[in-house]
């Protein structure tokens, strides 16, 4: 069977590199990441805004003039944002953002817990506005993420506190837990056979769980133990979506880029079924983006 071109459920970009990290990165210009997705096999993306980096009328303004590369956006705000308070009604602004074409929130980096009274508000009203949502998971200080610990029990509470909030997961802290980890494994990359974890309970037992296979978090998830990845692949193949979390035009040559080929091969060597792999390689994300 053919190939499909993926969507990219995770991606940030630049009009132009003006400020680079510390060690020389810079997050790819949109022709940039045309050029790395035709070596790929990407038709197009999903762009997340950055608080700090690029703002939500940039965001709209690149997917419209770059429809080659992006089709859709989410608009990203802070928590802390309407003088922090716990009962501000966000449902105003998201809705206005929804009519300039956002359909969703994220990539959420707030540095708060799952929990917390001000985030509470925030899920609450994504949920009212039927919003899916990107989050990635930190430790509290000196990081960035939604705070929780090993385990994930605030990631649970939320889950059974928003039933129809879908929260798309990403990290190293959150893909760590697919199988058994430690407080220093769950920081990074874990190796080796896969013993099912606390991720795959929370998956079984929540269906507003979806996983974002973005970033090396992501791919290593699926590709560390390949038969554990396949069997992971088919059962939640209604709520797993490709990605890249492309943020550098260096990154062409980093392994997470390896997951679009893994993809294919899955499927034509029929470790999984051609079902599966249509839905995670575009179509939940049409899904998900179009309704």
């Amino acid at each position: 069977m053919k190939t499909v071109p993926k969507i990219d459920i995770h991606v940030h970009t630049t009009p132009e590199a003006l400020i680079h990290r510390s060690d020389g990165s810079t997050y790819a210009t949109p022709r940039e990441l045309r050029q790395m997705y035709d070596q790929i096999g990407v038709e197009r993306a999903l762009l997340l805004p950055s608080i700090h980096e690029l703002s939500m009328r940039e965001t709209r303004d690149l997917v419209r003039s770059n429809p080659d590369v992006f089709g859709w956006w989410f608009m990203n705000l802070s928590p802390r944002q309407l003088n922090s308070d716990p009962d501000a009604d966000f449902s105003r602004i998201f809705r206005e953002l929804m009519a300039h074409g956002a359909r969703g929130i994220g990539e959420v980096c707030e540095n708060m817990y799952f929990d917390d009274p001000l985030m509470l508000n925030f899920f609450r009203h994504a949920e009212k506005c039927g919003l899916p949502l990107t989050f990635h998971i930190g430790n509290m200080g000196k990081d960035y993420g939604i705070v929780d610990e090993l385990g994930l029990p605030r990631l649970e509470k939320v889950l059974g506190m928003f039933p129809r909030l879908i929260f798309l997961g990403h990290s190293q802290k959150f893909w760590a837990e697919i199988g058994a980890c430690d407080e220093e494994s769950r920081k990074g990359y874990p190796k080796g056979k896969v013993i099912p974890g606390r991720l795959v309970e929370l998956m079984r037992k929540y269906p507003n769980l979806h996983g974002d296979l973005s970033a090396g978090s992501g791919c290593n998830a699926i590709m560390r133990d390949p038969d554990f990845g396949y069997t992971f692949l088919e059962e939640f193949q209604d709520r797993l979506y490709y990605g890249t979390d492309i943020c550098d035009p260096r990154n062409i040559t980093n392994p997470m880029l390896r997951l679009s080929g893994f993809l294919d091969d899955a499927m034509q060597t029929g470790k999984i079924s051609y079902a599966a792999y249509e839905k995670i390689s575009r179509g939940n994300a049409l899904n998900l983006l179009e309704k």
